[in-house]
């Protein structure tokens, strides 16, 4: 497994991270250990979560993927650099959600809880939070992060203009500064290379892309006549969220030339997707995630797969309309 420096800071991670969204939702804990099993011994020692999942399990279930991840870290927690985030809502009152110094000090303890450790590697604002001021926001982080609970903080979902502004309120204060970002970005949706990509490359910030494969949607596999699969694409409000973003006429007609590509090249196009991801040099660790520990064979593949010049600029060409367009899907 590669390794690479995250960001400005002295910590290296793997060049893949284990997304375990899927975990408790559309995998038991039973699944969910075996899904661990196999990117542990395939070398990924780098794992991302968050107190929110899993997503589309309704209120009751948040905090149920941590509890999963946590079991399966005990006795080896030192193995392995841990992220996780917060903002998300965590319960019916109208303090269990959001950026505030009283929501953040309460869900890095239940974090901790819940994933039987006395710290995070990572703590990240799972998306920003217009209604908390940067400034309460940043100095909770820096509590947190001066008390050893988390050892960096980072930002997830962020604009590149906000991101922008608590860096720079970060230096202004003396508090923790952010040193990495988690945006979304595949073939598909290729928005951050506009700002947030060089802003992260100015900024020496690590750069960690969910959805490399667009929720599914580029291993090629489904099919534009038939219903979404059960799943990614139909369950509750991330089912919503995902049938929004990538299943539409002129994502199907893309998939469609970029598989033959892949074929031409001789390449599952999984591989190749994820490839192309981590072909960008501003990358630190994609985030991949599995419902079945078999699917990761051809997403870690990527790491060792150089993509051919020719055919990154094909890919490049075939998907540059993806880098406008609406920006809420």
């Amino acid at each position: 497994m590669e390794y690479r420096k995250f960001g400005a800071t002295g910590l290296s991670v793997s060049r893949v991270c284990l997304g375990t969204m899927t975990f408790g939702f559309q995998t038991d804990e039973a699944a969910s250990v075996r899904i661990m099993d196999a990117a542990s011994d395939a070398g990924v020692t780098f794992f991302d979560t968050a107190n929110v999942y899993p997503l589309g399990g309704g209120e009751s279930r948040v905090g149920h993927t941590e509890e999963i991840v946590g079991r399966w870290l005990e006795g080896k927690r030192h193995r392995f650099v841990l992220a996780t985030k917060a903002v998300g809502k965590m319960g019916p009152s109208p303090w269990d959600h959001g950026a505030s110094r009283k929501h953040l000090l309460d869900a890095i303890d239940a974090s901790l809880r819940r994933l039987r450790t006395d710290y995070v590697d990572l703590y990240q604002l799972h998306s920003d939070d217009r209604e908390t001021p940067l400034d309460e926001t940043l100095e909770a982080l820096d509590v947190i992060v001066r008390s050893g609970r988390a050892r960096y903080v980072g930002v997830s979902n962020f604009l590149a203009y906000r991101l922008a502004l608590a860096l720079g309120r970060a230096d202004v204060l003396r508090t923790a500064r952010f040193v990495s970002v988690q945006p979304r970005y595949n073939l598909l949706f290729r928005q951050i290379e506009r700002e947030l990509l060089p802003l992260a490359d100015e900024e020496g910030l690590a750069v960690l892309p969910y959805n490399p494969l667009a929720g599914g949607l580029l291993t090629g596999k489904h099919q534009r006549e038939a219903p979404p699969p059960e799943g990614r694409f139909t369950v509750g409000t991330a089912g919503e969220m995902y049938q929004a973003r990538y299943w539409h006429e002129r994502e199907f007609d893309t998939i469609e030339a970029l598989k033959k590509l892949a074929a031409d090249a001789g390449h599952p196009l999984s591989t190749v997707a994820v490839a192309w991801v981590l072909s960008n040099s501003t990358i630190t660790s994609a985030i991949l995630g599995a419902s079945r520990p078999e699917q990761l064979k051809d997403t870690l593949a990527a790491v060792d797969l150089a993509l051919d010049p020719q055919l990154k600029t094909k890919l490049d060409e075939l998907t540059h309309e993806y880098r406008f367009g609406d920006a809420t899907r």
